[in-house]
């Protein structure tokens, strides 16, 4: 089980990768959800995570689906 603030975290994230890949925020969900990136990297380094910013979470995840083999 998570913890309320990881899943505001999450919810934070998806959000603020919605604006970046101009996808509704459902579609980002799924695109983290299948390739992993919301449990294995979000999730499980929470506590790294959070204490960086918006930009670099935006440009890091961005980056890391892009390895991952997602079109944005």
């Amino acid at each position: 089980m998570h913890s309320r603030q990881e899943l505001r975290f999450c919810i934070y994230i998806i959000h603020s990768l919605s604006e970046k890949w101009n996808k509704v925020p459902s579609e980002v969900y799924r695109v983290l959800n299948e390739t992993g990136i919301l449990d294995e990297y979000i999730i499980k380094s929470y506590d790294t995570l959070h204490t960086l910013g918006k930009n670099y979470l935006v440009e890091d995840i961005t980056e890391f689906a892009r390895e991952k083999g997602v079109s944005i």
